[in-house]
């Protein structure tokens, strides 16, 4: 809800003054908020402030549709190590950067939102959150390309600087300027990090996992620290390992005890292979009579992505393999020509027969992998899934 911002004297009149819903101010529990020290957790506790005011203006000025990156679930892992929350509207991505500054001369917006390809926006909006009050107030937003050009980078703390001067202060301004000039540019080029080698990564991991390291994005070189936190899986990981928690994405647990907490909440369940559409599998199933399942909406259409396990006879010694399938939801409806379902290493690197393309409308896309313990397997699809993030399954 917008509050009346005569109400408040301090207040620029082009100030959006909202307010924070008492329902989220009730329920934030601070104590309780999933990270692993107080710095990490007050931060959590800002962002989750800003964006329940935030988020439902968006939606009424903007689309309904408007909606979290990459999904309400990933936020602590993302509040854990960064300030800030990515909100799509359409194509256009805003980054809510929240503060309780009373210094509003300069919007200081942390590295990973500007110069991770994956993570940048297009308009980043300086919000001031007053816990205390039920309020926060929109002073202003700027662009990427503002940002990159106008502002000063800080290696202090990793901030990109744009002074209040270089920002737009009339938020109402905003709608106007997308809907009358869609084709301005608001992003300037972004430079590629390198890919981690998968050893490294999991160093990083074990080495930023401890919870006395308050603030893990300025202990290693930011192309480090950048790769490693732009793959979803490690960011998870190491949001997981700073927690204290059990590994969580161990398909084989899954398998023997139940879906992980952390899985389920992103969708996957079991399912009873007897009573599964799945499609082509060996008598011999293994280890166990269940099957994984996650429900993904494509390009508006829900589809089903499985992992059945079954043996296979390689010579005098029998493996498990492992067969990821895609299908449409809908008993007898085809996956669309052009589709791809992908497996990758846990390093995003390809390897052979990890692909399967549907040239033309077919019943199901699959492909089977046999694996050694404890490797990672990273599963995509195009067109991307809503709400997808790069997940790593443990074998």
């Amino acid at each position: 809800m917008t509050t009346n911002p005569t109400l408040f004297t301090f207040a620029n009149p082009t100030d959006l003054i909202l307010e924070i819903p008492t329902t989220t101010q009730n329920q934030v529990d601070l104590p309780n908020l999933a990270a692993s020290n107080p710095t990490s957790r007050y931060q959590a506790h800002i962002n989750e402030l800003c964006l329940s005011a935030v988020l439902p203006w968006l939606q009424e000025e903007f689309t309904s549709q408007a909606k979290v990156w990459p999904t309400t679930t990933a936020l602590t892992s993302f509040w854990e190590l960064v300030n800030g929350t990515a909100v799509t509207v359409d194509a256009t991505r805003f980054v809510l950067v929240p503060s309780e500054t009373i210094d509003l001369s300069e919007l200081r917006v942390p590295q990973e939102w500007v110069d991770l390809p994956s993570w940048a926006g297009d308009y980043y909006l300086a919000v001031q959150v007053e816990p205390e009050e039920g309020y926060v107030r929109v002073w202003g937003y700027c662009t990427h390309a503002q940002l990159k050009t106008k502002g000063s980078y800080d290696p202090g703390d990793r901030t990109y600087v744009l002074d209040a001067t270089d920002i737009n202060g009339d938020i109402s301004v905003l709608a106007v300027a997308r809907e009358l000039c869609p084709e301005v540019a608001t992003r300037a080029p972004i430079v590629q990090l390198q890919n981690l080698p998968q050893q490294q990564a999991q160093h990083l991991i074990t080495r930023l996992g401890k919870s006395e390291i308050l603030t893990p994005r300025l202990a290693i070189p930011f192309p480090l620290w950048g790769a490693l936190i732009e793959h979803g899986g490690w960011r998870q990981s190491l949001y997981q390992q700073r927690l204290g928690l059990p590994e969580q994405w161990s398909v084989l647990q899954w398998l023997q005890s139940g879906v992980s907490q952390a899985a389920e909440n992103l969708g996957w369940g079991q399912l009873n292979l007897q009573l599964s559409a799945a499609g082509a599998r060996s008598a011999d199933t293994a280890p166990g009579e269940v099957t994984l399942a996650r429900q993904l909406a494509i390009a508006g259409q829900l589809y089903d992505l499985t992992i059945t396990p079954f043996n296979s006879a390689q010579g005098e010694a029998e493996e498990i393999v492992w067969r990821f399938e895609l299908r449409h939801a809908t008993v007898g409806a085809v996956i669309p020509g052009g589709f791809k379902l992908r497996l990758l290493t846990e390093d995003l690197q390809a390897f052979p027969n990890n692909e399967d393309i549907a040239t033309t409308a077919i019943a199901q896309l699959f492909v089977e992998v046999a694996l050694e313990p404890g490797e990672g397997i990273v599963w995509e699809i195009e067109p991307l899934p809503e709400n997808y993030d790069r997940e790593i399954l443990k074998f």
